[in-house]
């Protein structure tokens, strides 16, 4: 198969679509990224990386909004050319503003789309454009109700090979002792990192170790130490530091909720208060209805409170296991098998 990958941006794009190409080593690959975005580190030694140079829709209409509409009609024709040229026979994408160049190019080559849309809400493009696909996987059962002239399947979100065995992990943490995850998305998050750091000296008093993943444009990174804290700009080995935790402090990105559910970790979410649509609150809200986390608004939290209800859940290693077993409850474990054989359902006989 001769296949277009279309993600760009965060993690929560890259990190299912890799783990779907990774699933297909006889087809033939090229991605469709944007420039200065996430891919153009993790993508090039792998698979040709084809850039586009857009940008998403503002809020507000003004100039920008008309310059924007040009790049994405300019690159709808971009997108075109490059599927006539590498005689692409299906495109995959994972949702987000590149994915309509990918949809409307492939439409007009009349060539297959799958896309899937992880978030619980879909987001704008995959529900104006959901209807020209093949198929719309989606990452949460509840979002079908919201796409209806699509056809739909539920696969959840597929995660990287590691996450599928157990990994090993190099902190020098006592087996014994709990470990406190803190991650706020591929790209950090300020306001949680601030909200942490005021309650860190208790939980490490209790005996916790933390690992705090702070992203690489935090100011503060030095502000506390300790020798059982651990700050990070950036860890690769996701999968065995998820496996190894007790607890997870945690934005609420659909990849990053999958993560959580294949590896068992309980978790407190606290939502990006800026996504789209609100999207990060309500796919914490379905790990919450399952009881497999706690869910806070950014907002509404106070070091106090967050401080407090972690210490109560590192004193209560059974409600600790409960969470566990019900985000165990939210994983699909095939998600990535699933999608390839959609993938590949695409080809002629």
């Amino acid at each position: 198969m001769r296949l277009l990958i279309a993600a760009s941006g965060t993690g929560g794009h890259l990190f299912p679509a890799l783990a779907v190409a990774q699933r297909l080593p006889q087809a033939e690959i090229n991605w469709l990224g944007v420039p200065n975005r996430l891919e153009q580190t993790l993508v090039p030694q792998t698979y040709p990386l084809h850039l586009i140079p857009i940008e998403g829709f503002q809020q507000r209409f003004s100039l920008k909004t008309l310059r924007i509409l040009w790049q994405q009609i300019r690159s709808i024709w971009q997108v075109k050319k490059l599927l006539k040229t590498l005689q692409i026979e299906a495109v995959f994408t994972t949702g987000g503003y590149i994915a309509a160049p990918a949809i409307l190019a492939a439409k007009l080559q009349g060539i297959p789309v799958i896309l899937h849309e992880s978030n619980a809400i879909p987001g704008k493009v995959t529900r104006l454009l959901a209807p020209l696909c093949h198929t719309v996987a989606i990452g949460f059962q509840n979002t079908a109700r919201l796409l209806p002239p699509a056809k739909t399947r539920w696969v959840s979100t597929p995660v990287r090979d590691s996450f599928l065995t157990p990994q090993p992990l190099d902190f020098p943490i006592p087996s014994e002792a709990p470990l406190i995850v803190v991650m706020g998305g591929s790209q950090g998050a300020l306001a949680l990192n601030r909200l942490v750091r005021l309650c860190a000296e208790s939980w490490l008093t209790a005996g916790a170790y933390i690992v705090h993943l702070t992203g690489e444009q935090d100011p503060d990174v030095e502000s506390f130490q300790h020798p059982h804290y651990f700050p990070r700009p950036f860890y690769h080995n996701m999968a065995g530091l998820l496996q190894r935790a007790n607890l997870a402090i945690s934005r609420a990105g659909a990849g990053t909720l999958t993560e959580l559910a294949v590896t068992q970790t309980p978790a407190i979410l606290i939502p990006y208060p800026y996504a789209a649509e609100d999207h990060q609150y309500y796919n914490a809200i379905a790990f919450e209805e399952k009881a497999a986390a706690q869910v806070y608004r950014q907002n509404d939290l106070t070091p106090q409170h967050l401080e407090q209800q972690v210490l109560e859940l590192l004193k209560n290693p059974h409600q600790l296991t409960q969470m566990a077993q019900q985000a165990a409850q939210l994983a699909v474990l095939d998600s990535a098998e699933q999608l390839v054989q959609l993938l590949t359902s695409l080809q002629s006989p």
